[in-house]
């Protein structure tokens, strides 16, 4: 079972800064796509941003201009910049990885972020 780790969440005022971090272990040669969830209270789990083996990178357009998204190796990070209050809620680590030529979807356990106006 592959167990993701995440860190970096918190309390911050609208147009300050957060840094998620998230451990993805394992072989990262099997890494199809590594990311960012977020769910907000009462509503569903939404993409907020995420990379590709291959290096592409794909944001929710909320986000796009504020957010970037890096990897490094077994690290997958999350910069948040220009925070607004709808950007709060918790925010889970996902990574996608094969098991042989099974495509296999994992997830963190989350990490709150609330942003206060």
């Amino acid at each position: 079972q592959v167990q993701l780790a995440e860190s970096g969440g918190g309390l911050v005022q609208a147009g300050g800064s957060l840094r998620l971090s998230c451990v993805v272990p394992g072989n990262i040669f099997r890494f199809n796509v590594m990311g960012w969830y977020r769910q907000a209270p009462g509503k569903q789990r939404e993409l907020v941003a995420t990379i590709t083996r291959g290096g592409t990178t794909n944001y929710v357009d909320s986000v796009k201009g504020r957010f970037t998204l890096s990897r490094d190796k077994n690290m997958v990070y999350l910069q948040m910049n220009s925070l607004k209050p709808e950007d709060t809620g918790v925010y889970y680590c996902y990574a996608q990885i094969m098991s042989g030529p099974v495509a296999d979807d994992y997830w963190g356990q989350g990490t709150q972020v609330t942003v206060s106006s």
